[in-house]
């Protein structure tokens, strides 16, 4: 269990810094890994604790709309991160949900890797 949270941790910290990279006008983090580190560790609180209760009260927008909400709960969620710890700087909501998008696509990328050497 904790070796999972653990990958989740870092595969947040990585998706997050990618992000960052990608849109470095609206997302900034002060260039230091440990505020990248600690950033990706609240995202994943939150993705742990939060997410699920957030995916319970939305289920039946998630289910009208296929799943695509899933996108905008995962930028809720990278946005709140940015809210709770200041140096992960995110200007908007909709730059959130692209550092979501971008999280996800990391998690699903190392989620096939692993799964492929199991």
């Amino acid at each position: 269990m904790i070796v999972r949270f653990i990958i989740r941790w870092l595969v947040c910290s990585l998706g997050l810094w990618l992000a960052a990279g990608l849109l470095s006008s609206r997302i900034s983090y002060g260039g230091s890994l440990a505020a990248i580190l600690f950033a990706g560790f609240i995202l994943a609180v939150l993705n742990m604790l939060i997410r699920p209760v957030f995916v319970l009260l939305s289920l039946p927008v998630i289910i009208v709309t296929l799943g695509l909400f899933m996108i905008i709960i995962n930028g809720l969620m990278v946005y709140l991160a940015s809210k709770l710890y200041s140096p992960l700087h995110i200007t908007g909501f909709w730059a959130a949900v692209f550092a979501g998008m971008v999280i996800g696509l990391v998690n699903y990328v190392v989620t096939a890797v692993v799964q492929e050497r199991s």
